[in-house]
């Protein structure tokens, strides 16, 4: 396999700090998209080797395995685990410990996913195949109900069900749809983070929604009724006498839908914002006059 060089395709120096390798994968999965840029091929190989590039360096453990063995990182440190293995074994053969070839097969499977083959009884190791991480961004309208995706991940096409409630950068796991395995191992698992972003009034916080209101002086002194916007339509609510400023009303079951428990939702908090009023005409003024004087008493 030829060397690929994971720095040079995030366009960063082999010292680049962990920001450094977040700010230049964001930028440059951005750029290639396949979203922002349908049916090009090029710009859908430069995303997967951009994947690919970030999974290995933004991994302190994977990119100290690929600093150190290059092309071969996923599988170095094993090739140098079985020789050891192999080396101890024949020292204790002289008497203190031996294995017999069934056992040493055995623990050998164990550790590194190995197998007999059936020529002339060598091992060859299974690996498992590369997983793959991927950013999908969506709309806070989009995860308040169940739906369906079809993704491109290395040309293949996979039908994904995103469940209502879903939290921004949650993170779940596609077994079996990352790279192919070595060897007859197992194929690797497809990573995909999700990223809310949130372009409406209210602000979400798990699974409560909360929402500002503005409410006129006279309603707020008064009482009155009034309709409110929720994510999934409007509501009237009746507003009690002598209302204070920045009171809040807990609308339960018209937040956001709790993850993977269906029917269930979190609550809306309205806070009443009193406007004061302005551009009064001087018979308003007067009224008030005479309100502030009879509260002076």
């Amino acid at each position: 396999m030829a060397f690929i060089d994971y720095y040079k395709i995030l366009g960063i120096a082999k010292t680049a700090t962990e920001k450094e390798i977040k700010s230049a994968y964001r930028k440059l999965a951005r750029k290639y998209h396949p979203d922002l840029n349908p049916d090009n091929k090029d710009a859908e190989l430069k995303f997967k080797e951009i994947n690919e590039a970030n999974e290995v360096l933004s991994d302190k453990e994977n990119r100290k395995k690929y600093d150190k063995y290059g092309k071969d990182w996923k599988h170095g440190e094993a090739q140098e685990q079985a020789q050891s293995q192999r080396r101890q074994s024949g020292q204790q053969q002289g008497g203190q410990q031996q294995y017999s070839d069934q056992e040493f097969s055995d623990f050998f499977e164990s550790m590194f996913g190995g197998s007999r083959s059936s020529a002339g009884g060598g091992r060859s190791p299974k690996y498992k195949g590369q997983d793959f991480n991927a950013e999908l961004h969506l709309d806070l309208k989009d995860v308040y109900t169940s739906h369906q995706r079809v993704l491109n991940v290395n040309n293949k096409k996979i039908r994904l069900t995103i469940p209502a409630g879903v939290e921004n950068e949650q993170v779940i796991k596609i077994k079996g749809k990352g790279g192919p395995g070595s060897n007859g191992g197992p194929a690797g698992d497809l990573f995909i983070k999700f990223i809310v972003n949130n372009h409406t009034s209210f602000k979400r916080e798990g699974n409560n929604l909360y929402s500002t209101v503005d409410l006129d002086l006279y309603t707020a002194i008064l009482g009155g009724e009034i309709t409110v916007d929720t994510f999934d339509g409007k509501v009237k609510l009746k507003i009690k006498p002598g209302t204070k400023n920045e009171t809040k009303v807990k609308l339960k079951g018209k937040g956001f839908p709790v993850y993977k428990k269906e029917g269930e939702f979190g609550d809306l908090i309205v806070t009443y914002q009193i406007q004061t009023p302005t551009n009064l005409s001087p018979e308003e003024i007067e009224l008030f006059k005479s309100l502030q004087k009879i509260k002076q008493g």
